[in-house]
C-alpha cells in the first residue's frame, strides 16, 4: 500500500484500514497513504474497516423503509418538534450556503436526556437530547443506534492512526471525546431533480467536525472541490466509505490537514439516491487545542472565511450550522438565537 494507490473509478486515494494490525512495514504504508490523503486531498476512500455487509445491509433496509413510509408518518417525527433538532426533515426545507437542498433526511444522534441549558450555560447544549422514532418502523431504532456505536469505533481508530501517521500522540484528542461526544448520523434521499431544474441536492460545504464518514449507494452525484474550483466525482467504490476531514482539523493543524468543499448534484430526473453520513465530533463542550506534531512547521495556515468565523469550543461551531440550516426549527423553539 503506497501513496499512490488510487480508485480506478474516483482517482481518490484508497487507505486499507486493516494495515493496522499488520506488520511494521504494513502499517508504514497505511499511515504514508493517511497523511498524503489528509495532507493533499482531505477525501479518500476507506476499506478494510470491519463493518460487514449483513450490518450494513441491515441500515440500508431500514432507511428505505423509513422513507417508503407515509408521509404523514414521516411528518409525526418532523424536526420542528423537537428543539434538539432530531428528526425528519422535508425535501427542500433544508438550506446550505442560503440556497434550497433538494433532499429529505431524518436527522439522528446519540440517545441522551434532553439537556435544557441552565442558566450562564451554552446554548449548544439544546443539541443534546432524544431523538424521534417512527411508531410503524420499529426496527430503526436499533439499527440506526448500531451504526453510531459501529462508526463511532471505526471513526476513533481511524483517527488515532491519522495522528500517528503525522508524528503525533494518537491519543491527543482522546480528551475531546471523552464523555458524551456529539456523534451524529443522517439518513438521506435524494429525490431527483427539483423542479425548477435546480441541480443543488446539497450545497458546497465543508464539515465543521473531525471526521465524516459516507455510505453512498449505486447512484452518483457527490463531488469534490478541486484546489482550481473545479469539481471531481466521486462514483461510489462497494465495500468502502467516502471520509473527509472536518474544518475543526484542518484548524487544529494549522491547514496541515485538509478539510475539502463538496457538494450533491441531484440525479437526473425522478432517479433517487440514497446516502448515510456519520458525523465523528468531539463532546459539545469540548475546547480543541492546536495539535502537537513535528511537521507544524510545513502548515500552510488553515483557511479563513469571515463569514464562517470557526470557533475552538466545538458545541458553537455545530449550532451555528443548525440555527443557519433550520431556520423554522429555530424560529418555532429558539427565536432568540435566530441569525
Amino acid at each position: 500500500m503506497t501513496k499512490q494507490a488510487l480508485s480506478q473509478t474516483t482517482g481518490l486515494p484508497v487507505v486499507d484500514l486493516s494495515l493496522a494490525a499488520g506488520s511494521p512495514a504494513d502499517r508504514a504504508g497505511l499511515h504514508d497513504a493517511l497523511r498524503h490523503a489528509a495532507t493533499e486531498v482531505g477525501f479518500f476512500q476507506l476499506t478494510g474497516h470491519g463493518v460487514t455487509q449483513a450490518e450494513t445491509t441491515a441500515l440500508t433496509d431500514a432507511m428505505r423503509a423509513f422513507f417508503d413510509l407515509p408521509e404523514a408518518d414521516r411528518l409525526a417525527v418532523s424536526n420542528l418538534n423537537s428543539p434538539h433538532y432530531r428528526g425528519y426533515t422535508r425535501t427542500g426545507d433544508e438550506r446550505t450556503g442560503g440556497s434550497q437542498d433538494w433532499r429529505d433526511q431524518l436527522d439522528i444522534g446519540a440517545e441522551l436526556p434532553p439537556h435544557v441549558p441552565a442558566p450562564g450555560e451554552p446554548p449548544y447544549w439544546w443539541l443534546e437530547g432524544p431523538n424521534q422514532w417512527p411508531d410503524a418502523l420499529p426496527e430503526l431504532r436499533p439499527a440506526a443506534l448500531g451504526w453510531i456505536g459501529r462508526l463511532g469505533s471505526v471513526a476513533e481508530r481511524l483517527l488515532h492512526e491519522l495522528l500517528t501517521a503525522i508524528g503525533a500522540a494518537p491519543d491527543f484528542y482522546d480528551y475531546a471525546f471523552a464523555g458524551h461526544p456529539h456523534l451524529r448520523l443522517k439518513l438521506v434521499r435524494y429525490p431527483g431533480t427539483a423542479p425548477d431544474g435546480a441541480g443543488q441536492g446539497v450545497g458546497a460545504h465543508k464539515d465543521y467536525g473531525f471526521i465524516t464518514l459516507l455510505l453512498q449507494d449505486t447512484v452518483g452525484g457527490l463531488q469534490v472541490e478541486r484546489p482550481d474550483g473545479s469539481f471531481l466525482e466521486v462514483p461510489p467504490l462497494p465495500g468502502a466509505f467516502v471520509v473527509n476531514l472536518g474544518e475543526l482539523l484542518e484548524v487544529a493543524t494549522d491547514g496541515y490537514l485538509k478539510a475539502t468543499r463538496h457538494r450533491v448534484i441531484s440525479p437526473p430526473g425522478a432517479r433517487e439516491r440514497y446516502s448515510v453520513p456519520f458525523f465523528y465530533n468531539p463532546r459539545l463542550d469540548a475546547h480543541i487545542e492546536p495539535l502537537d506534531f513535528p511537521h507544524a512547521h510545513h502548515a500552510p495556515g488553515a483557511t479563513d472565511d469571515p463569514a464562517n468565523p470557526l470557533f475552538a469550543e466545538f458545541g458553537r461551531n455545530e449550532l451555528k450550522g443548525y440555527l443557519r440550516a433550520h431556520p423554522e426549527v429555530t424560529r418555532r423553539h429558539h427565536p432568540a438565537l435566530l441569525l
